[in-house]
């Protein structure tokens, strides 16, 4: 009877039974999908992650090959498992300061810039999609059309899924969300995302003294505690649009409504083109298409810590 090795952690929260769950299954090189699939279903957490270990040589130059179900499907990408399981490889090695996936997306590193487990991962670089109507988000999402700001339009931003970043004015109306999750789903793949995922400045400094801001995504059957990769989207879409500063780390709190409180911790930088440098410098108007156009957001970082929850064993036939 094959025996796994599994974790089970708390990702992007100091505090166990907060943040968002996450199963790591070990050294399940050989494992079918369908198996892989099986176990995830198991577990029945949002996500489990299969470790496939490969020769030392490998993994330095490619990454630890890591690869991420739901209970429905396997995911290319997803923000809390990518730092989870490079969290729980970390404990095996704690004086590595990094750690490198090979997910079906690519390699993403997560650095470790201190002892502990507060990890930081390096996303792929955002594509910028369709704007979206903000009288249909309103219909779809339970809003209203003056909870939205007329500058700042919904936009589809992926930096590996896909999500309807929207910006709402306040937090009193994000606690108004409810997606009509039915006739979103295809409305929004019709659009290139998956899902929406919606915050609000917290008109308050966060941890340490960062601007605050909180977010909120449900789904089919609940409401996720922590969105890695739609927080990689959202920090590109608010430094693409000025709403953040080049370089500027936010801190980004989700998950309050369920009683699962996140922090994540993000940070992007803006590119811009010679020709945009030269008209901010002479203070010529910029517009938006100008500087969509001109400019290139990269270096997408979101942080936070993990903790160790339980480990044991899987048996089986």
């Amino acid at each position: 009877m094959p025996e796994l090795d599994y974790f089970v952690v708390d990702v992007f929260t100091g505090t166990a039974l907060a943040g968002n769950p996450l199963a790591v299954v070990m050294n399940t090189a050989g494992l079918s999908t369908e198996r892989m699939q099986a176990i995830a279903r198991e577990f029945n957490l949002s996500e489990t992650t299969f470790v496939e270990r490969r020769p030392a040589e490998v993994e330095q130059a490619e990454g630890v090959r890591v690869r991420i179900f739901t209970t429905q499907e396997e995911l290319n990408f997803a923000g809390h498992p990518t730092l989870g399981t490079a969290s729980v490889l970390r404990l095996a090695t704690p004086d590595v300061p990094q750690v490198t996936l090979a997910l079906n997306v690519g390699p993403v590193p997560v650095r470790f810039p201190a002892d502990g487990l507060f990890g930081e991962m390096t996303q792929r670089d955002p594509e910028f999609g369709v704007e979206i109507d903000p009288a249909e988000v309103a219909r779809l999402t339970g809003l209203a059309a003056q909870d939205f700001y007329p500058e700042f339009p919904p936009q589809v931003v992926s930096t590996g899924t896909a999500f309807a970043i929207v910006l709402l004015k306040s937090v009193e109306a994000l606690a108004r969300l409810r997606v009509n999750q039915q006739e979103a789903t295809a409305w929004l793949r019709g659009r290139g995302a998956r899902w929406f995922y919606v915050l609000a400045d917290a008109g308050a400094t966060g941890d340490g003294g960062l601007r605050a801001f909180r977010a909120r995504m449900q789904f089919h059957g609940g409401e996720d505690p922590a969105t890695g990769s739609a927080a990689g989207c959202a920090i590109a879409y608010l430094v693409q649009r000025g709403v953040a500063a080049s370089g500027e780390r936010v801190h980004l709190r989700q998950g309050l409504e369920i009683g699962r409180p996140s922090d994540l911790f993000l940070a992007a930088r803006l590119e811009l083109s010679s020709e945009l440098r030269l008209l901010f410098e002479a203070r010529e108007t910029v517009t938006q298409s100008h500087l969509t156009a001109e400019s290139r957001v990269t270096d997408v970082r979101v942080g936070g810590s993990t903790v160790l929850v339980a480990k044991g064993r899987l048996f089986l036939p």
